[in-house]
């Protein structure tokens, strides 16, 4: 039995795989490294599992220039030499100086929390190597002071990653993995209904229809995504828009596209409908 065991919730659709997934890698203790495209709820996973479970969610988000030093401590050199030169109090104490990441917020929390490493493949390809030992062990050394930070409390940690490019195998080794499908048209209605409430049924089919018309279109840039639905679902909404006016033209196109190209595209495709080719 899973002591913190994750059953979903009422705003976050799940399938019964990544379920299983989380709730595996929360028993044995292991990251659980999330792929698949943008918008397929990656994020927002790791948020149901805070709500879900009750604890604090500490997000650490990734950019091209982070390094994994960001996530354990950063040592203000530049507060210390200022208060140096300035006649500030306990310059000699480099502890006060120690301003820790992420990840060391993480560890010196005094309750478990959900410590989410998000699109993890922004970094270069050193950065997941450089947390092997910081993950495995849960712990880090910080030489200024000569002390080791370990965790109170292991976090419950979710890494996510858009597939942009390969993870290093021992990094993989040490994570339960789990790639999110993009949803197909069912579980895409049950999401839909989880945001909205229960939608007119023609209304939901149209809406499903052209969506997956449009992510159908082979000479697409960017294919839209769930989010991307949800937003157009609330437009929608918003307009009073009917289920004939979205056979017709479409409207708020721009909510589900956002490339000059895939409108080009998307514009070839209406001029066909109208000699005889529903778009």
């Amino acid at each position: 039995m899973v002591m913190n065991e994750f059953k979903g919730s009422n705003e976050y659709v799940v399938s019964e795989e990544l379920l299983r997934s989380v709730n595996i890698a929360i028993a044995l203790e292991k990251p659980l490294l999330i792929k698949g495209e943008p918008g397929t709820g990656k994020t927002m996973l790791a948020e149901a599992i805070s709500k879900a479970l009750g604890k604090k969610l500490i997000i650490w988000n990734i950019k091209s220039t982070t390094k994994a030093q960001d996530g354990l401590y950063v040592y203000d050199t530049v507060q210390r030499l200022y208060d140096s030169q300035f006649g500030g109090e306990g310059v000699d104490d480099i502890g006060k100086y120690i301003k820790l990441g992420k990840l060391g917020e993480a560890f010196c929390s005094d309750e478990q929390v959900i410590l989410l490493i998000d699109e993890i493949d922004k970094a270069d390809l050193e950065f997941p190597n450089d947390l092997l030992w910081e993950l495995d062990k849960m712990e880090f050394y910080i030489p200024e002071t000569q002390k080791t930070v370990k965790a109170n409390k292991r976090p419950i940690v979710i890494i996510t990653s858009n597939a942009e490019k390969e993870l290093p195998d021992a990094f993989l080794r040490r994570c339960i993995f789990h790639y999110i499908a993009f949803p197909n048209r069912q579980m895409m209605s049950e999401i839909i209904s989880a945001h909205f409430g229960a939608l007119d049924e023609t209304l939901l089919e149209e809406v499903l229809r052209a969506f997956y018309m449009l992510r159908d279109l082979q000479t697409l840039v960017k294919k839209p995504s769930t989010s991307e639905l949800l937003d157009w679902v609330q437009a929608l909404r918003i307009g009073g828009i009917t289920p004939e006016r979205i056979a017709e033209e479409l409207p708020f196109v721009g909510v589900l596209l956002k490339k000059t190209e895939d409108l080009t595209a998307l514009e070839y495709r209406k001029n066909r409908s109208k000699n005889g080719v529903r778009w």
